[in-house]
């Protein structure tokens, strides 16, 4: 616990340096990072990357490094002229997290390195080009739909029994239609029905799950979108009214209420990818760098719903202490 509590001071202090506008020294890197949202779950990520670069030797903390943070608070103009910003402001590499962010860099510039993390893989991002190549200068860390299939086995390996699953999901986040489709699918080949609702804000996020529980799902699947992730807590208090278990291909998703899931580690994603960053500030290269495949996944569930839902869990699984508890 200590370990962690060292990592948010140390996210806290690098995005205070930020703001202050750094040294201004060319001979230190500067590095941006553009936030599509303010989110417990993508902030994970964010202290991995952030992490990884102080393990190298990169820390405003020193002065051997400079960093340009935006956050563009789920607004799409707003993430636009937060990347402008950061671009501005002759960064050496941009660091994107997670999908529309890395979407957005991508389409603003084609000659500073963009370290994505929290995305899919490029093509399913839509990022590929005519000929199916990835942008010459998109690095860092990606994930596939593959792990979506494992998480809905799951499922019935935790409760046998279950034959109809809701979800809800954002019919503008290319992602959110991607996992919807791969979820569908998945739940056919296991003979699981799905109900499903589409929103459009985590303003709507209530009253759409509210209407979606009507249809009487035994479970919720809470897939990986930007409005998913905005209002996790929401849709577990309205879930828990109606005694309905969550579950989740995010482990950051089960740290915030969801029975249990499979998926990346949130930080490790994030360490991965700045890992990959730092590399790149080393030797001023991208030479052998190139989008990788996320390396660390886990079966996790949230020992507080496992205890009120009276569900064991087996040794294949780790436990996580559902956060502010």
């Amino acid at each position: 616990m200590n370990l962690r509590k060292y990592h948010w001071a140390g996210v806290i202090l690098f995005l205070m340096y930020s703001c202050s506008g750094g040294s201004g020294n060319k001979n230190v890197p500067r590095v941006g990072f553009l936030d599509m949202l303010q989110d417990e779950t993508l902030s994970q990520a964010k202290k991995g990357f952030f992490v990884a670069l102080k393990d190298s030797g990169f820390s405003p903390l020193d002065s051997t490094l400079e960093i340009i943070y935006r956050n563009a608070q789920n607004d799409q103009p707003t993430l636009i002229q937060a990347c402008d910003y950061i671009l501005s402001q002759d960064v050496d590499l941009i660091a994107t997290n997670p999908t529309l962010s890395t979407i957005t860099a991508i389409q603003r510039t084609k000659d500073v390195p963009v370290f994505m993390m929290v995305s899919p893989r490029p093509d399913i991002a839509g990022l590929a080009g005519k000929d199916g190549s990835w942008p010459a200068n998109l690095f860092g860390t990606y994930e596939t739909l593959d792990y979506i299939d494992t998480a809905v086995m799951l499922i019935h390996q935790v409760m046998p029994g279950v034959k109809s699953l809701g979800t809800i999901f954002n019919q503008s986040e290319p992602q959110s239609m991607d996992a919807l489709k791969r979820i569908e699918t998945a739940c056919e080949k296991e003979g699981i029905r799905v109900e499903k609702l589409p929103v459009n804000s985590s303003n709507e996020t209530e009253l759409v799950v509210s209407a979606l529980l009507q249809k009487k799902p035994q479970v919720f699947f809470a897939l990986p979108d930007n409005t998913v992730f905005s209002s996790m807590e929401v849709i577990v208090k309205t879930c828990m009214t109606a005694h309905v278990p969550v579950f989740t291909c995010e482990q950051g998703l089960v740290l915030r209420g969801a029975l249990a899931g499979f998926g990346a580690d949130m930080y490790q994603w994030g360490y991965q990818t700045g890992a990959q960053a730092a590399n790149y500030l080393k030797t001023h290269s991208t030479i052998g760098l190139k989008p990788e495949i996320v390396k660390v996944r886990r079966k996790v569930y949230n020992r507080q719903k496992a205890m009120e839902f009276g569900i064991s869990f087996d040794s294949t699984f780790t436990a996580v202490e559902q956060s502010g508890q």
